[in-house]
């Protein structure tokens, strides 16, 4: 949960500082549906109340899962999915911190769109691309095989705030919720691809006692 308060099973859902969908602040998390017993299993193990709550911002569902074993009507709620979004502790500091800015301004679009550029203009000049427009270090990026086509090619189809000059965008300059979520997924996989794979196989590595796991 967002807090270390117990927080337990309520006509509203508490604890939830962000909706995971719009990323509203605050947002009000009404019940939909509760399981009222425990889901059974056909392996050993504590089984757990569920519940289905909706946010009236979105419309969009979480599910909350009540703490193994405890079995009654108003279970103390131990995780909820999908959890908040959270920019990867792995990713450079200033990047983090745009990135977590583009997670939270979903419900923003603008906004969230200028986070997106922001993050992925300071992931590049960490990696080496700091000179010239974004789109052009991304292409250049691309041709010294620092990035993938692909990964060029997706750049090319989303908004990065005002790092992307079209004519379309004279005549309409706000971004579409959608268009924010693409430029924020972007933005999430570029760092997934040149931070966070990368400190995950050092880690793996390391765990399995170095290259060649000896």
């Amino acid at each position: 949960m967002a807090d270390q308060k117990i927080v337990r099973f309520g006509h509203d859902l508490e604890g939830v500082n962000r909706c995971p969908h719009c990323s509203v602040a605050n947002p009000q998390l009404v019940r939909m549906w509760h399981s009222g017993d425990p889901f059974p299993r056909n392996t050993e193990g504590k089984t757990s109340v569920w519940a289905i709550y909706r946010c009236t911002s979105c419309g969009g569902g979480l599910i909350a899962k009540g703490k193994p074993g405890e079995h009654t009507s108003n279970p103390e709620i131990v995780e909820v999915f999908p959890p908040a979004k959270d920019a990867d502790i792995n990713l450079p500091d200033t990047a983090r911190r745009f990135l977590q800015q583009a997670y939270e301004t979903l419900h923003a679009p603008d906004a969230a769109v200028v986070m997106a550029g922001s993050a992925v203009d300071a992931m590049l000049k960490d990696v080496g691309y700091g000179e010239g427009s974004l789109y052009t270090r991304i292409d250049k990026a691309v041709q010294e095989h620092v990035l993938t086509e692909g990964m060029g090619d997706w750049a090319h189809v989303v908004r990065l705030g005002s790092n992307r000059p079209r004519h379309a965008d004279k005549d309409n300059p706000h971004v579409s919720q959608d268009e924010a979520k693409q430029a924020v997924e972007f933005a999430e996989a570029l760092g997934m691809f040149l931070f966070v794979l990368t400190a995950k196989i050092s880690k793996g590595l390391e765990a399995a006692g170095g290259e060649g796991g000896t």
